[in-house]
């Protein structure tokens, strides 16, 4: 065939060829489950594949307003399986607010009734574990006023002298993979904190694809990946609270939440709500014995 006989059919592809390339149109249907890592097994999962609640086998609620003066109110109603997806979803929702207290000088009794409505769920009386290789397959939505996180809280103190571990975290334009201890002064804490702004990873494209978030967390080091990219390295020997106690050291339960607002989402225009945080798997490795 010549080439001036190929043009028609050229001419034909080029727009099916531009649809594959655009960003809305790549898959990004969750992938199957994936073996073990090399020297791992699998002590826990939740593959989220049974439509409905979220497994009361693995996971409670937070109710209400809980901190950093977020604006969601939270409720089970938000959170729902579905096609393979834990979907955590912010909505614009009035529900009263059963601790309302008029007049209060607490930001939690201050309001009547909600705003905004999402979910946080945990696995906190259910499940904790004590190092491994933690991995989370999700969508984060990155518009403005949006905060979606996992993270580990230690089961023993206060916060943050128990320890927390934020393995993902967005807001304002940023990805943060962070670890915080405590100090001297009460709920305040010290952060080993690192941050890639969206801009770098590639924008709305990028954040329109599933990405894989990971822990290796060892009796020596906390290794926070992004698609198997390092985004933060602690040594548990810097974390150490002021009164000896190594918050890294014991067990420690996780929480997928969407927030909103507060003291680190910022401002919260109208048009990101309704938001999603879509959870494909999460998974909890630790090595073969």
């Amino acid at each position: 065939m010549n080439s001036s006989s190929k043009l028609p059919t050229l001419l034909f592809l080029l727009p099916l060829l531009a649809s594959c390339a655009s960003p809305a149109a790549r898959d990004t249907r969750p992938k199957p489950p994936a073996l073990p890592p090399a020297g791992y097994q699998l002590v826990w999962s939740d593959e989220f594949d049974v439509d409905g609640p979220p497994d009361p086998a693995n996971w409670i609620f937070e109710h209400g307003f809980e901190r950093n003066k977020e604006a969601q109110f939270y409720q089970p109603d938000n959170a729902q399986v579905k096609d393979g997806l834990l979907v955590i979803e912010a909505r614009r929702e009035s529900v009263p607010n059963p601790r309302y207290e008029p007049g209060s000088d607490n930001w939690r009794r201050q309001a009547a009734r909600s705003t905004y409505t999402s979910a946080s769920v945990l696995t906190r009386g259910l499940h904790q574990w004590q190092y491994g290789r933690f991995e989370l397959r999700a969508r984060i939505d990155v518009r403005a006023g949006l905060w979606p996180a996992w993270w580990t809280l230690g089961v023993d103190g206060e916060w943050p002298s128990n320890g927390e571990i934020d393995i993902m975290e967005y807001y304002q334009g940023k990805v943060l993979a962070n670890v915080a201890s405590g100090t001297t002064q009460r709920y305040k804490a010290k952060w080993h904190s690192e941050t890639k702004p969206l801009a770098e990873l590639g924008g709305e494209a990028w954040a329109a694809d599933f990405h894989v978030w990971r822990m290796d967390w060892t009796r020596d080091n906390i290794r926070l990946y992004l698609d198997d990219r390092l985004m933060n390295e602690t040594k548990v020997t810097d974390t150490r609270n002021p009164d000896g106690t190594m918050p890294f050291r014991q067990p420690h339960y996780m929480i997928l939440n969407l927030a909103l607002g507060g003291d680190n989402g910022g401002p919260l225009p109208e048009s990101s709500i309704p938001a999603k945080f879509e959870i494909d798997w999460v998974r909890v490795y630790q090595p073969k014995r």
